[in-house]
Formats: structure tokens, C-alpha cells, sequence
């Protein structure tokens, strides 16, 4: 078979695939929720749990979605639709990859908001307005923050401009360009970061609350905490991954480029609750306060420790830059779709989409003041739109991946694009994408509901 080409480029290498895939990986819960959840659960003993399901649901889903995209070298929904017409199947399994596009567009409107949080933070921190605060008082300015519609939208704007401007540039002008930048910016400003927490005085607690072994915190909550963070933690079910994998060289291995993905998303989240949790402990407060931990309890810590202002802007940029790779990977897939599908510009696609996510991002942002009593089954906007995609959209779409890839695409399809050196290997991943994976994804799925 001929090899194709996407219409939108290709990364210039293997190592810019695994930039940009982990750009799109780390994300603001990956930085704040991991470390947290870790220590809730067990420490070490979760640790090792979650690496278990990294390797049986995450893992094998990433390679169905990266080897889908690269073999069709289009969007999700039509690389879908391709493969299961090669396969001699329905091309209804396409739609899979629409609701994947659709929750991507869903998660940038709210991501957005938070996203301007985010950059008002790096402001309040390098500008000094959040040094000497007591807890109460940076409680105060974060509920007025989101009580303040007008400088919430200028935030919540700002970023996606920020992001409609890399994705006009393309695969290799725009992502892969801003891809060389950032991914380094962000590993070197976690590690300084990391070295921060090393000499507070709290760093063998936050440590020990990380990796202590403890098995009584194990429950079978724990491991359905560790399938579904697994999961949700390496974009899958969305078709980033299924877009970015489009643009993948074919000489480079998919089964070691997804390993070091997932290796790498894994030891971002770990150095950052290395970084974090120590200034956390060094300052006797809670570790587990949740969302409240990034806009309330560190500008407390950050404000009362020596070098505090500077560190704590560091802290905010990086979790700017993560939210920033994030949100240019959500965005992709659909312009993509709607070059191949309408034949429109990729500046004209990536405008329209920014619109349409920045209006909504307007209805999630109201959610906290003006739109506030507004509520969708019991919940507001910006909640309901959380909730019907991290509970509904996204583990279905891997669900249905997982038997698309497992029952659906001819064996030898899957076997030529994954190339894997042995047989054996490949049989442990279909044994793994038919049976284990799609199960586990669907009982996270049910419990959750």
C-alpha cells in the first residue's frame, strides 16, 4: 500500500511527536490532581496501581488511537471512517470521532475560563498584590475574581487568542514550532521549581505523602480513581492523540514513542507534587483542598516564604504553559476536520472554532456571576459541560475506540501499523484492546454515572 501524506504536514521528528502529544497530556489537573490523588490514595502503593492501569488501559489505547490516525492521515472522523471502510465495516464509526471532536470543542470552553484564572494569577503574583496574604484574604480575591464577569472574559479571551494563533500557523509553523519552545520552558521551569521544594523545610513530608507505602488508603475506590486518571490523563478519548498521531512520521516506532508519552506525562505529574507539597506542608496546610490548592492555599505559601513572589510566578507561568499546550491540541482535531471536510482555510477554520468555543466559554465563565442561577439537571453551565464530558463523552469514545481498534479494524492493518517485534507482543495488545482495556473504561464509565 502507498504510503499517504496529511494534507496539514508532519512533524519534523519522532521527538516533536512526543513533545507535542505530551504538551497535550500535561494539562492543569495533571499538574494539581495527581499529586493530590496519590496522596489520598496510598502514596507509593497508588503509585504503583495507577502504573498498572497506565499500562493496561492507557497505554493500549493511545497506540489504537496514534496507529488509527497515522494509517488514515486525516481528522478523527475521517480516519475512522476510512479504516473501518478498509476493514469492510459501517462507516457509522465515524461518528465516534465527531463526539470526540465535539467534547474536545465542549472542554476548551471551560478550560479556557480556568485557563484565565491562570494568566490573572501570573499578574497578582509578579506584580506582589498576593505577598504577606492570610488565607482568608486570598480566599477573598479568588471569589472576586470570579465574581468579576468583565476581567474573567478579558482573561478568558486573551488565552484563546493565544491559542487560535498557534493553530493558524499549522502543524510545523504553529504547534511544532510553539511545541520547540514551550515543552522545554515547561520541564525546566518544573524542575527549578522541584529544586524549590527540595529546600523547604517540609519536602520529606510532601515526600513521604507522595510515596509512602501505605495499603490501608488502598480501596477499590483507590483503583477506580488510578483506571479512570489513566485514562483521562493521556487526552485520550478525544482525538488529539488521534489527530497529532495523523502527523507522525512512518518510520518511527509507535509502541517506544506512546511508552515514553506516557513515561513522561507520569514524571511531570510526579515532580510536580514534588514541587508542590512541600510548600504546602512547609506552611501547615491542607494537601488535600483540592482546585482551592492552586488559587488559594499556594498564593498563601508562595506570598509568606523567602523568594516566594518570584517562585510563585514561575509556578503560575508554568501551569499557564501546560493549560496553553493542552488547549492547542483540543482545538486541532476539529480544524483539521474542517479543512479536509469544507475545503476551508486554516486560518478560516481555526477563527471560526476559536468563536464558537469563546462564546461558549462566555456562558461557562457567567456560571460564577451573572448566568449564575442558570443550572442544567441541578448544576451550572461550566459544571454541566465538566461532567457530561469527563463522565460520558470521553469514556465512551474510548470505549468504542478500544472495540473499534480490537474488533473492527482488520488485524493486519493494526499489525503493519504497529509493527511491533514480536507476535506475541502484538497478541498481548489485541488480548489487552478487546478484553481488559474496554472493560475497565466501561466500569469507570458506570461508576461515575
Amino acid at each position: 500500500m502507498q504510503e499517504k501524506k496529511s494534507i496539514h504536514g508532519s512533524w519534523a521528528s519522532r521527538w516533536i511527536f512526543i513533545l507535542a502529544a505530551t504538551g497535550s497530556a500535561v494539562g492543569l489537573g495533571n499538574i494539581w490532581k495527581f499529586p493530590y490523588i496519590t496522596g489520598e490514595n496510598g502514596g507509593g502503593a497508588f503509585v504503583l496501581v495507577y502504573l498498572l492501569c497506565i499500562a493496561l488501559v492507557g497505554i493500549p489505547i493511545m497506540l489504537a488511537e496514534v496507529f488509527i490516525g497515522r494509517r488514515a492521515r486525516q481528522s478523527p472522523y475521517n480516519a475512522l471512517q476510512e479504516l473501518a471502510e478498509e476493514s469492510g465495516k459501517s462507516k457509522n464509526w465515524g461518528l465516534i470521532g465527531l463526539m470526540g471532536m465535539l467534547a474536545g470543542v465542549m472542554i476548551l470552553s471551560f478550560y479556557s475560563v480556568v485557563a484565565g484564572w491562570v494568566l490573572q494569577y501570573i499578574v497578582s503574583t509578579a506584580n506582589g498584590s498576593l505577598n504577606d496574604i492570610t488565607s482568608e484574604q486570598a480566599g477573598a480575591v479568588f471569589s472576586g475574581l470570579l465574581a468579576d464577569p468583565s476581567t474573567l472574559l478579558m482573561w478568558h479571551s486573551i488565552f484563546m487568542i493565544m491559542v487560535v494563533v498557534v493553530v493558524i500557523g499549522g502543524v510545523n509553523a504553529g504547534i511544532e514550532r510553539a511545541t520547540r519552545i514551550m515543552m522545554p520552558a515547561l520541564f525546566i521551569l518544573l524542575f527549578v521549581l522541584f529544586g524549590y521544594g527540595m529546600s523547604t523545610d517540609g519536602f520529606e513530608a510532601g515526600w513521604d505523602f507522595m510515596f509512602d507505602f501505605d495499603f490501608s488508603k488502598l480501596t477499590w475506590d483507590s483503583v477506580l480513581v488510578a483506571v479512570g486518571h489513566s485514562f483521562f490523563t493521556l487526552s485520550l478519548g478525544m482525538g488529539t492523540i488521534m489527530a497529532y498521531g495523523s502527523y507522525m512520521p512512518k518510520r518511527a516506532s509507535i509502541g517506544s514513542t506512546v511508552l515514553a508519552i506516557g513515561f513522561l506525562d507520569t514524571l511531570v505529574a510526579l515532580v510536580a507534587g514534588l514541587a508542590i507539597f512541600p510548600i504546602i506542608f512547609s506552611n501547615g496546610m491542607d494537601p488535600a483542598a483540592g482546585p482551592g490548592l492552586m488559587f488559594v492555599s499556594l498564593p498563601v505559601a508562595f506570598g509568606q516564604m523567602a523568594g516566594g513572589q518570584f517562585f510563585g510566578t514561575l509556578f503560575f507561568i508554568l501551569i499557564g504553559v501546560a493549560a496553553w499546550t493542552s488547549a492547542i491540541s483540543l482545538l486541532e482535531p476539529t480544524v483539521a476536520f474542517l479543512v479536509e471536510r469544507m475545503g476551508m482555510k486554516r486560518s478560516t477554520a481555526s477563527i471560526s472554532i476559536g468563536i464558537v468555543v469563546w462564546a461558549v466559554g462566555i456562558l461557562c465563565l457567567g456560571s460564577f456571576n451573572f448566568m449564575s442561577d442558570v443550572t442544567i439537571f441541578g448544576k451550572n453551565i461550566f459544571d454541566t459541560l465538566d461532567y457530561a464530558t469527563a463522565n460520558i463523552m470521553l469514556p465512551l469514545g474510548g470505549i468504542f475506540i478500544a472495540l473499534f481498534a480490537g474488533w473492527t479494524v482488520k488485524q493486519k492493518i493494526a499489525a503493519d501499523e504497529l509493527n511491533f517485534k514480536s507476535e506475541s507482543l502484538f497478541k498481548l495488545w489485541l488480548f489487552v484492546i478487546k478484553f481488559i482495556a474496554p472493560v475497565a473504561v466501561a466500569i469507570v464509565f458506570v461508576l461515575n454515572l
